[in-house]
C-alpha cells in the first residue's frame, strides 16, 4: 500500500501520522507533502524519517494508492487532477468537493457504501461537527426517523488549526503579564471569551460553519432532515463539545435512546448524572470515539429527545474518519 499525505506540516497532516500509527494501517510507502515554505521538512513514521517534498503539477503521485489531503480547498481543487489521474483515491479533508453531486461525503458509521461510487476518484470528509453529529444521530434515526435538529456547537481553537491553539495558550500568557492579548486567528481575544462566530456570514444569518451542518448532514444521512445551528467558539484546545436536540417521527423514550448509543457504532454513552459522570473536551482529547451524555426527553417537545456530545476535531472529526474511510475500502476490497 502506498500512501501519500498533502498538507503534512499542518496539525491534521500531524495527527494523520500519529492515527496511520496507532492504528497499523497497512503502508509499504509513505509520501508527504507540503507547501514550498514546508518542503524538506522531517518526520518520523514507524522509525523512519521521511522528507516532505513540494506538491508540484508532475508524477509524483503515479503508483499512490490512498492520497489524505489536508491543505485547504483551494490547493485540494488545483491539485485534484494531479492526484488522482493515475489512480490514486483522494480522500479530502478541506470543504472543497462536498457538495459536489459527483463526490461522496463519507462518514463510515452512517454511510459507508458510499465510498465505493467516487466518479472522480474523490471522496470528502465531511466538516468536524458535522461527522461528531451525525455518528451520534445515526443511533437515533435508526429508532426513527429524525425530523429537525437542532444543535448548539461549543467548538475548540484546534478547529482553527495548529497555529490558534498556539494563539489561545499565548493570549492567557500575554493577558497574566498585563499584556494586550494578539489576536490574529480569531475574530476576537478567545481567552476568557466565547466568541458566536464561526467562519463568515452568509445571507441566511447563519455562517458557512452552521449551513455545513445543514447541507452536509443530509448528504451523508439521505435525509430531509432540518438543521439549525449555533456555532461557537469556546477557549478550549482541542475537542468541540455539541448540545443537539432532535425532533423525531415517534416518541423515543430516554431507556430506547440510551440502549441505541449504548450499542451505536463509533459510539460511547458516558451518562451517569448520580456521580456526575457527562462528557467533557478535557477527558475525550486525543480519543477515537463520539461520546454522548446527558441524555434525556426536551420538554419544549412531545416527540423531542436532547443530548449532548464531545469528540476530538482533530482526531474523529478530521484524520480519523479519513482513515476509518479508507480501511472500509481495504475491508471492502473497494480501492
Amino acid at each position: 500500500m502506498k500512501v501519500a499525505i498533502v498538507g503534512a506540516s499542518g496539525a491534521v497532516g500531524q495527527e494523520f501520522l500519529r492515527v496511520l500509527d496507532e492504528r497499523n494501517f497497512p503502508v509499504d510507502e509513505l509520501l508527504l507533502f507540503g507547501s514550498s515554505r514546508s518542503a524538506g521538512s522531517e518526520y518520523v513514521f514507524r522509525n523512519k524519517k521521511i522528507v516532505v517534498k513540494e506538491l508540484k503539477h508532475n508524477d509524483d503521485f503515479k503508483g499512490v494508492d490512498i492520497a489524505f489531503t489536508s491543505a485547504g480547498a483551494g490547493t485540494s481543487k488545483e491539485f485534484e487532477s494531479t492526484i488522482t489521474k493515475y489512480g490514486a483515491v483522494m480522500i479530502d479533508n478541506s470543504s472543497a468537493f462536498r457538495m459536489d453531486d459527483d463526490v461522496p461525503l463519507v462518514v463510515p458509521e452512517v454511510n459507508g457504501p458510499d465510498a465505493k461510487i467516487r466518479p472522480r476518484g474523490v471522496i470528502a470528509n465531511p466538516n468536524c461537527t458535522t461527522i461528531q453529529m451525525v455518528v451520534a444521530l445515526k443511533a437515533i434515526e435508526d429508532l426513527s426517523h429524525i425530523k429537525a435538529v437542532h444543535v448548539a456547537t461549543y467548538q475548540a481553537a484546534s478547529g482553527a488549526g495548529a497555529s490558534a491553539m498556539a494563539e489561545l495558550v499565548h493570549q492567557y500568557e500575554e493577558l497574566m503579564k498585563g499584556d494586550k492579548p494578539t489576536v490574529e486567528k480569531f475574530y476576537y481575544q478567545l481567552a476568557y471569551n466565547v466568541i458566536p462566530q464561526v467562519d463568515v456570514f452568509t445571507d441566511t444569518l447563519y455562517t458557512k460553519e452552521e449551513m455545513k451542518m445543514y447541507n452536509e448532514t443530509r448528504k451523508i444521512m439521505h435525509s430531509d432532515v432540518k438543521v439549525s445551528a449555533m456555532c461557537v467558539r469556546v477557549p478550549v484546545m482541542r475537542a468541540h463539545s455539541e448540545s443537539i436536540w432532535v425532533e423525531t417521527e415517534r416518541p423515543i423514550s430516554v431507556a430506547e435512546a440510551r440502549e441505541a448509543f449504548s450499542k451505536a457504532e463509533g459510539v460511547v454513552l458516558m451518562d451517569d448524572l448520580a456521580n456526575k459522570i457527562y462528557p467533557m473536551p478535557l477527558d475525550i482529547a486525543g480519543k477515537d470515539p463520539v461520546y454522548v451524555g446527558r441524555v434525556r426527553e426536551d420538554l419544549a417537545n412531545p416527540n423531542g429527545l436532547t443530548f449532548w456530545t464531545v469528540s476530538d476535531q482533530i482526531k474523529k472529526g478530521a484524520a480519523l474518519n479519513a482513515v476509518q474511510i479508507a480501511e472500509y475500502l481495504i475491508r471492502e476490497n473497494a480501492l
